[in-house]
């Protein structure tokens, strides 16, 4: 398998030598600063659990006036599935679509109302009219359960273990909008992890239009954190470590096994691991470590109340299978799994991965983007750029935050990165630059452009040092970049993630998204608008 952190997960492994790691089991409250004020009437506020709740069940009450305010057709019904607000009023709905009562795969879409309710503007997944001339398929659901299995088998090595389960939906994903098939075939993958594919095929032709894996993979290691407090819950045979701090957050152990919950990690005395991954406490302590320092970064920075905006906690799950060098997020579950790599002896548990990996989670509760194509790049680098602030707002003295990821866990057996935010072609694979073609590339190679984005957005062209580590990024014109700052180019990203992009936005759309977001938090003739337009045509994204 090609090592790479992504959709969630993605750092294949080869063997590292351990850390020592201890960690005291000590209940705590949510770690972290307090939020930052916001900088403009544009920046999302700070929402309980209970505020979002409240404004989801607003949007759900009036979803068919608002369907019939955007002139949507007879036949179309919206979804609600998110809302977020701003300082000065304005909403901004996430929706899906239904038509005739199908999905609509590409449908989705965000209305941006202002405080009185008006809409002033949307943004659409797809700006084709949603029609089809029948919704009674010509091929039959077993002929494209055969079609999907063959697929799974044939390109992707995958061993069904599930029938799969084809269900009519309407494609507006690209193209002209058609009744298709989605079909989900379930099973192994070759490395051993669980496998979704979602194969989507043209219900009168036979026709596959697009798939993609919904369980991705990865590797990390972990024993890197140091020494940390962990939110521990004293139960009736000791402790458990379970966080009800951040959403009830608890950390399960597999026990080699490849399905189920797995059980709840206690122990007697409140002292978690050895920081040898001999210990099976180890990899648990890693795992809960990673889950608080994401739930703070998100809460702290972004406002955010877990990965769904919910209050509710994901869970982890450590010692999945035997020698598997590995870990994913899984929608399903919403949970984290982490295998136990070569061995299994070195936990794939690092902070950068962790907070990779549950970055997919908010961006599948977000815009959702399609994991392929450029889109998929985009998804690729939303993780590696929350990955990396989550490292660098975690302040942590073992693991600092850097531009570099999985610098830690040397899967090139030299010491070197997985992969470079300053110039991303240096792992021998990824894209300094975008290029026609882009969409083509490896999802964990495309996503290059959006990462070196981030970078010059953040720090600016040309060579410097950061905390020790010397970095040195070009630019498609040789143009000289100055950098925003980190924490103004994450709360932009940010921005541009949940209000302004969709399942299908592309580097172009990025552009135009990130432009809006840095004008809703500082103003449209502002240094950060200019800055985001300036990183951009760094790496030719026009």
């Amino acid at each position: 398998m090609t090592p790479h952190i992504s959709r969630t997960t993605r750092i294949a492994g080869a063997s590292v030598a351990a850390a020592a790691l201890l960690a005291a089991g000590i209940a705590t409250g949510t770690a972290g600063a307090a939020p930052t004020s916001p900088e403009a009437a544009g920046a999302p506020v700070k929402m309980t659990a209970s505020h979002r709740a409240e404004l989801l069940r607003d949007a759900q009450a009036t979803k068919a006036k608002t369907a019939e305010e955007l002139g949507l057709g007879a036949k179309e019904k919206l979804v609600v599935k998110d809302v977020i607000k701003d300082a000065d009023g304005t909403t901004h709905t996430r929706y899906d679509r239904t038509y005739d009562g199908l999905p609509v795969l590409g449908g989705d879409l965000v209305v941006h109302q202002a405080k009185g309710g008006a809409i002033k503007s949307t943004t659409k997944a797809t700006k084709a009219t949603l029609k089809v001339a029948s919704t009674t398929p010509k091929i039959a659901p077993k002929s494209a359960a055969t079609s999907a299995e063959s697929v799974s088998g044939r390109t992707e090595g995958i061993k069904k273990s599930d029938a799969a389960t084809p269900n009519k939906v309407i494609w507006a994903a690209s193209g002209k909008p058609v009744l298709a098939y989605e079909t989900v075939v379930k099973g192994v993958q070759k490395d051993g992890t669980p496998s979704e594919l979602h194969v989507v095929t043209d219900a009168n032709t036979g026709k596959k239009l697009f798939q993609h894996q919904e369980i991705e993979t990865g590797a990390g290691t972990s024993m890197y954190s140091g020494k940390v407090e962990l939110a521990t819950k004293k139960g009736s045979s000791g402790y458990e470590l379970t966080d009800d701090s951040r959403g009830g957050h608890g950390t399960y152990d597999l026990g080699g096994k490849e399905s189920g919950e797995g059980k709840l990690l206690t122990d007697d005395d409140d002292k978690w691991g050895t920081g040898k991954g001999d210990d099976p406490q180890t990899a648990a302590v890693d795992a809960a470590y990673g889950a608080q320092a994401t739930w703070d970064y998100y809460k702290n920075v972004h406002g955010r109340s877990g990965i769904n905006g919910d209050g509710k906690g994901a869970s982890s799950r450590v010692h999945y299978g035997q020698n598997y060098v590995n870990a994913f997020w899984d929608d399903s579950c919403f949970c984290m799994t982490y295998g136990d790599g070569e061995g299994n002896t070195h936990p794939l548990t690092a902070l950068d991965v962790a907070a990779h990996e549950m970055s997919h989670g908010v961006t599948s509760a977000t815009a959702n983007l399609e994991y392929s194509g450029e889109s998929g790049g985009l998804n690729e680098a939303t993780s590696d750029i929350f990955g990396t602030s989550t490292e660098f707002s975690a302040k942590n003295t073992e693991d600092p935050g850097d531009y570099l990821i999985g610098e830690k866990i040397d899967i090139n057996g030299d010491g070197s990165p997985l992969r470079y935010m300053d110039k991303p072609s240096k792992d021998g694979n990824s894209l300094d630059f975008w290029k026609e073609g882009a969409g083509d590339v490896d999802v964990h190679y495309s996503s290059g452009i959006g990462n070196h984005f981030f970078y010059l957005l953040s720090e600016g062209s040309g060579a410097t040092e950061i905390d020790g580590v010397k970095y040195d990024s070009p630019t498609a014109d040789g143009s000289k970049v100055e950098g925003i700052g980190r924490d103004k180019a994450e709360k932009i990203w940010y921005k541009a993630l949940t209000a302004y992009m969709t399942s299908t936005t592309d580097y172009k759309a990025a552009r135009e998204a990130t432009v809006k977001a840095a004008t809703d938090l500082y103003g449209a003739d502002s240094a950060e608008v200019k800055g985001v337009e300036a990183a951009w045509t760094g790496v030719a994204v026009k």
